[in-house]
Order: structure tokens, then sequence, then C-alpha cells
């Protein structure tokens, strides 16, 4: 073999490893993205500070990629499931079968969801654990005012399906949409579009237009009150450094 053809066998061999790696799914998420992707998210959550849990649901909005798919993996951790459906043709929920697998200390747990169609969406009802890795659930003792208590979210790297049961991986990007019901006196904010003059009536609402990854879905729930910047900017921070002009 002359050098030409060592070089053009040596150039397919680095392209095939290519493709092999940039095609190979998520070593860290369950998730067949292969198969199917979550185009859009909406999530529909209560807060309890004293049981230290996220309830309630989340409506994922699927693309199905493999048409001879019928089974939705999802990443989770952590997370009581008590029931999931799948909207109809006839545009009714109806209860579908699921299955966890066995937890694995990095991973989390697979949730597989047994469908006899590729359904537009599916709504899975759940509660966050109060060991949720991704909230951090401070006391009032741990707050600026030491009046009432704090949540926080922190998704980065692979945390987010602690609190959310998702496609957990960097290759999906979805847009999303919430309602969160916090107690009274307390504000939720989000990494998205909302109301800074909201009062929490009937939930705080939010909207993320843009596609991002799951490591960037985020929460805060607290003390907090907001000083609007301009037509699209604002600081939300405990009462104190807002009134002091601190920011």
């Amino acid at each position: 073999m002359n050098r030409i053809s060592l070089l053009r066998a040596a150039a397919c061999l680095v392209f095939t490893q290519w493709s092999a790696l940039a095609f190979a799914l998520d070593p860290l998420s369950y998730a067949r993205y292969d198969q199917v992707k979550t185009r859009g998210l909406h999530i529909d959550l209560k807060a309890d500070f004293e049981k230290k849990t996220l309830s309630g649901f989340a409506e994922l909005s699927l693309d199905w990629v493999d048409k001879s798919a019928r089974t939705l993996d999802l990443d989770t951790r952590e997370l009581s499931v008590s029931k999931i459906e799948a909207l109809g043709a006839d545009g009714k929920w109806a209860p579908v079968k699921y299955t966890f697998d066995k937890a694995d200390e990095a991973k989390g747990q697979a949730l597989r969801i047994a469908l006899t169609g590729q359904p537009q969406k599916v709504r899975i009802h759940y509660r966050t654990a109060p060991t949720a890795s991704a909230l951090q659930w401070l006391t009032p003792a741990q707050t600026m005012s030491g009046k009432r208590p704090f949540m926080f979210s922190q998704s980065q790297s692979i945390d987010a399906r602690s609190w959310v049961p998702m496609q957990d991986t960097p290759a999906v990007r979805f847009t999303y949409t919430a309602r969160i019901d916090a107690p009274q006196g307390l504000r939720v904010v989000m990494g998205a579009e909302n109301d800074p003059k909201a009062t929490g009536k009937g939930g705080w609402r939010f909207r993320m237009p843009q596609a991002i990854p799951s490591y960037l879905l985020a929460i805060g729930i607290g003390e907090m009150d907001v000083r609007t910047l301009g037509a699209r900017s604002g600081v939300y921070a405990e009462p104190k450094p807002i009134s002091l002009g601190a920011l």
C-alpha cells in the first residue's frame, strides 16, 4: 500500500471514529433521544417547606424520531411517581404503564413509560424527595432577615432529574412554561420570562420561549423583592439589599 492509500485509510478511520462519537448517546442519561425528543415542558408544582418537597406534574411535549418507538425513557432521581398519563388523539388523558429500573448511584433511575402509540404529550404526576440533589432548602436562620425559609436549585450537571422527570442531557433542548404555588409571602423566581408585578395569586407563572438544555432549568423561592432596571431586566434579592440600594 502506498503513502496516499495509507493517508486515505487513516482519514477514513478518523472520520468513522468521529462519527461514532458524534452520534453516541449520552452515557450519563437513560434517554433514547434517537427515538423521541422533548420539544416542550410544562411544570405545575407546589412547594412544601415543612416536608421539603415539590409536588405536582410535569407535561412533556414530544417529537417522535423513530416511527416504530413505543417507549419513553426518562431520567429521574429519588422521585415518587403516582401516575402517568398520555394525551390521546381524542384529546383525553389516559393512564399508561410505567416501571423504574434499579437505582444507580451516579445516574439515578430510568423511568420507562410504555405507550401503545406515539402521543404528542405525556404527563407525569410526582413528588420530589427532601434529599433531592438539586434542591437546597434553607432555614430562616440561614437567610438575611432570619424570618422566612428559602429554597434554590442547582441543576448542573445532571441533577435536574431530581426535581423534574425528563431527558436530562444537553443533547435535548426544550422550551418551557411553569406555574408554581408557594407559601404566602414568598416569591418564586425562575430563569424565564415573568411579570415583576405579579403577586403569586393563582400561582407564579413563567415562560421560556428559547430552547434550553436541562441543566439551565432553575428555580428559587423565598422572601424576595424586585428592582426593575429596564424594559427587559431586573434584580431579585432579599428585601434588605434592595431597600438599601446595594444592588
